[in-house]
């Protein structure tokens, strides 16, 4: 069995929900200094403890509603949370009153930008002009900044978290609340996805917050059920809000 069908096999989940944080203050600062044409976001937090916005919260009660709404065999046995306070808060919100065990899983954290957190990429140009050089050159998704991740690097996290669910969790209906790079790392290592194929992805397709991506099991193997899913709120007072396209330069976030 390749290592890119993970958790296929007769063992493991019955079905994978992968559920992206509510809109956060990052969110928010980052739209706001790309629009300014800024280089570096206006938000003093570290990335672990960037908060939902008022309207991620929003964003987060809807869900929990929607989830509540669920038949019985429609609801998470086990809920997984990246422990980065935007999306850890989300699943509480959505989820805490439901009998599910919640765990934090650091497997589930952002992408660790490095020296380039909290720069747009005017200022990853100005401040580490030989950097988005060989970023351009390396391509997205091997590309490592200085003390950073790549995201072949946050695939291998994703990778050893499916082992482990492969273990103790048949049957289980297992939702994981994580970030848009580590939701598209699931659908490379799920998939078998090649580079240029989630690139590709990547590029026509957004993430909106607190959408649901679905693996459902199928016989042997966990196939795609829905992707960034974000219908549940559609009838709610929360705003629709997804990553924008800056012209391949968003943040992971």
């Amino acid at each position: 069995m390749g290592l890119t069908r993970v958790l296929q096999g007769r063992h493991g989940p019955v079905e994978l929900v992968l559920v992206r944080h509510g809109e956060s203050v990052g969110n928010l600062a980052d739209t706001e200094a790309r629009d300014a044409e800024a280089e570096r976001l206006d938000l003093s937090a570290r990335d672990a403890d960037v908060e939902l916005s008022p309207n991620g919260e929003e964003q987060a009660r809807t869900l929990g509603r929607w989830v509540a709404g669920l038949p019985e065999d429609g609801r998470p046995d086990l809920v997984v949370s990246s422990p980065y306070r935007r999306a850890a808060d989300t699943a509480r919100t959505a989820l805490g009153d439901l009998d599910a065990e919640m765990l934090l899983d650091e497997r589930l954290r952002e992408r660790d930008l490095g020296v380039f957190d909290g720069l747009t990429g005017k200022g990853i140009r100005a401040s580490y002009p030989e950097e988005a050089e060989r970023r351009s050159h390396v391509g997205k998704f091997y590309y490592q900044p200085p003390s950073g991740e790549s995201w072949a690097d946050v695939v291998l996290r994703v990778r050893s978290l499916l082992a482990d669910l492969r273990e103790g969790y048949d049957g289980a209906r297992v939702w994981l609340f994580t970030h848009q790079a580590v939701i598209m790392s699931f659908r490379y290592a799920l998939e078998g996805l090649d580079e240029a194929e989630l690139l590709d992805i990547d590029r026509t397709m957004r993430i909106p917050n607190t959408s649901v991506t679905r693996y459902r099991r199928r016989d042997d193997r966990l196939d795609l059920v829905d992707f960034a899913d974000d219908s549940h709120l559609s009838t709610s007072p929360a705003e629709k809000t997804e990553e924008p396209d800056h012209g391949g330069e968003a943040r992971d976030a």
